[in-house]
């Protein structure tokens, strides 16, 4: 085998895809889904879900860039693999017209041309009557290019291209690496395999199965969902997502109701107020057979009332989530040697760029390097 990818989530299938694509042979190694969180011993993801919000704005230019050139892509995903992901509904970032975030978003939106509208607070409540706005907000409203993707899906959709473009998927779950002179040794559940170059895109698992820190920090996440009945969703129906900008522990993300399998209708919100870290696998393990946090599901429930006043729900769910971040605030992009490379830590903004990223990480393990993204 030339070149292989461990982990088959978001930035591993999509550096398969492009690695494929541009001609090499390339074999994706990584476990399916878990089917039940709390009896599974192996190895957990977070893009086991069917939300997460998508924009090409953000208050970092690195960010802003990465996003465009991702969504560009999405609809020849979608074509390659026949599987649609991306549900263009707009994205909404405000808070107080001071905030830092929200100036940097302003000026960001200016110096990379991304169609937007500005609005202050009566303006956003004419727009958005079922949202609360108080007095001095200030929104950026993005009606294009933007709204949410289901991660599961997206990462079928990369999976079936890469496949297609001539992949080898392997089911099994890596517990390690050694490199030789002669090319890189993978441990796995099902035995090893051999590859003259990996790159590792384990998200939170990766300083593990390296066996060495990158100096990343890997922190547990509370999601909240609040099942709405089909008069709800028709009352909230043309809802964009939403970015919350405010003091620490005040900055939920919503999304708009989204169809989730069975048939059910959810809305979705995160933004846990402190960072609980993960220090290892089993620390990891630990978290998501737990089902998350549900004194921070009821900080959520607080803060989207806070904002959807009327907010009419069925049920409340709770389920656990993990975030890789970097000291930087920047993803983990490059070589860790002559053989091996990483792609990691989306700080919390990975997944609707993760595409831009993956193919970052396959031009790493082929030699180039974004410096600012190196370990």
């Amino acid at each position: 085998m030339k070149l292989a990818v461990i982990g088959r989530g978001l930035l591993g299938a999509a550096a398969a895809r492009h690695l494929c694509g541009m001609g090499h042979e390339v074999a994706l190694i990584g476990p399916d889904e878990p089917a039940e969180f709390a009896q599974h011993d192996g190895v957990f993801g977070s893009h086991f879900d069917e939300g997460r919000i998508t924009r090409s704005l953000d208050q970092h230019p690195f960010w802003a860039e990465v996003s465009r050139a991702a969504i560009a892509r999405y609809g020849d995903i979608a074509a390659q693999s026949g599987v649609d992901f991306y549900t263009e509904v707009g994205a909404l970032h405000f808070g107080p017209a001071d905030h830092p975030d929200i100036l940097a978003t302003g000026r960001v939106a200016a110096e990379q041309a991304i169609p937007c509208e500005a609005h202050d607070d009566a303006g956003l409540a004419e727009r958005f009557p079922y949202l609360r706005f108080p007095a001095g907000t200030k929104g950026y409203f993005e009606p294009r290019n933007a709204g949410y993707i289901s991660p599961r899906r997206l990462v079928r959709a990369q999976t079936i291209a890469a496949e297609r473009g001539g992949a080898r998927i392997i089911n099994a779950t890596a517990s390690g690496v050694s490199e030789t002179a002669t090319g890189v040794t993978i441990r796995t559940d099902t035995g090893d395999i051999t590859a003259e170059r990996v790159l590792v895109a384990a998200g939170g698992h990766t300083q593990s199965l390296l066996g060495q820190s990158l100096g990343h920090r890997v922190y547990a996440r509370t999601v909240a969902l609040f099942r709405l009945d089909a008069a709800e969703v028709q009352r909230l129906s043309g809802m964009p997502s939403l970015r919350c900008f405010g003091p620490r522990g005040e900055t939920p993300y919503i999304l708009p109701p989204v169809p989730y399998p069975g048939g059910q209708t959810w809305l979705k919100l995160g933004g846990d107020p402190v960072d609980i870290p993960l220090e290892g696998e089993a620390d990891i393990r630990g978290w998501f057979r737990s089902g998350g946090s549900e004194s921070v599901a009821d900080i959520l429930e607080q803060q989207i009332l806070a904002r959807i006043p009327a907010l009419a729900f069925a049920e409340r769910r709770h389920v656990p989530c993990m975030t890789t971040f970097t000291g930087a605030g920047l993803p983990c992009i490059g070589p860790l040697s002559a053989r091996v490379a990483v792609a990691t830590a989306g700080c919390g903004a990975g997944a609707k760029c993760s595409d831009e990223l993956g193919r970052l990480g396959g031009m790493a393990l082929l030699g180039e390097v974004r410096a600012e993204l190196a370990p």
